[in-house]
């Protein structure tokens, strides 16, 4: 298609010129989502927060406010009622036994089935109590920051100590912004957003990686070249890999957050986001970051090791 016959083509763009303003822009991002984490905080799915939830389906229309009239005469804490879909006739229940342990939420559960009878379909039933859900929210927060690790230790195995700090950089950054959103547009927060988030994770790295493999390719390649444009070069290299790549997977996210439903909404919303802000971080963050440093000098210093050791770090 000659609408993307650009991409294919070999490109020249400076992409270090905007470095300044893409950090500025990256710093106020992140600066943004801590504020909402900390003062708007999460909306925690049912996963976490522990209570009931409940979709049900009728042939008819729903009357929302009819229904929350009927289960008002429970001692339900923070009841929410929410109209599922553009019909109208389905509906998503979630609520709080006011005891909070286990056997209420299911008592909870089996009031609701009498007080609305037998002319609802029920699509979803789940019962989470308090001490489970705070069990798995820390069971998700140790899994995220074992897998962060674990990406970022194969980063510092593979490369120099400077790739996997650029790596890192952009990880953080993708995902704080990824969550801050999350909070900003009030998306649940749930066993699945975390896989997301460590979808995203891999998503991310995978991008840096293959950008730092032309980095180093490219080091040894051209000896003379300054470390500015060879940086660019490596970049103007694979680009058209990365916005293909990018392309074809937001092709995907898009199809699942405009007809995956509501249980897969904030899951699409973190792997679509998430393309996004990792193909920018990629570029902007992991790869502009590493003129920081004299990679050059490095380099030389690795080839000096190898040549001295000829078995390298095996």
């Amino acid at each position: 298609m000659k609408i993307f016959s650009w991409v294919t083509k070999d490109t020249n763009i400076d992409f270090l010129k905007p470095r300044k303003w893409t950090y500025t822009a990256s710093i106020l991002l992140i600066l943004a989502s801590f504020y909402l984490m900390f003062f708007h905080g999460f909306n925690y799915g049912i996963d976490f927060s522990g209570g009931v939830l409940m979709e049900i389906k009728s042939e008819n229309k729903i009357n929302v406010e009819e229904i929350r009239q009927k289960l008002a005469v429970l001692d339900l804490d923070e009841l929410t009622l929410q109209s599922v879909g553009e019909e109208g006739n389905e509906l998503s229940i979630r609520a709080q036994a006011d005891n909070a342990n286990e056997e209420s939420q299911r008592i909870a559960v089996v009031k609701i089935k009498e007080i609305l009878g037998n002319g609802y379909e029920y699509r979803r039933v789940e019962s989470v109590g308090p001490q489970v859900g705070d069990e798995l929210k820390r069971a998700g927060i140790i899994s995220s920051l074992i897998a962060i690790l674990a990406i970022c230790a194969y980063v510092w195995f593979r490369f120099e100590w400077q790739f996997a700090l650029g790596a890192l950089l952009g990880l953080f950054h993708d995902i704080i912004i990824t969550v801050g959103c999350l909070s900003l547009f009030d998306f649940d927060i749930s066993l699945t957003t975390v896989a997301a988030i460590l979808t995203l994770a891999g998503y991310s790295v995978n991008d840096t990686v293959v950008n730092y493999d032309r980095i180093r390719e490219n080091l040894r390649k051209y000896k003379k070249m300054s470390q500015y444009d060879l940086i660019n070069k490596s970049v103007n290299d694979i680009f058209s890999r990365t916005i293909l790549t990018g392309l074809t997977t937001l092709c995907a996210a898009i199809a699942l957050f405009a007809f995956g439903g509501d249980a897969l909404r904030s899951f699409s919303f973190v792997i679509l986001f998430g393309v996004i802000i990792g193909t920018y971080s990629s570029i902007y963050i992991s790869c502009v970051f590493l003129n920081v440093f004299d990679l050059r000098k490095t380099q030389e210093n690795r080839e000096r090791q190898e040549n001295a050791n000829p078995f390298g770090n095996a």
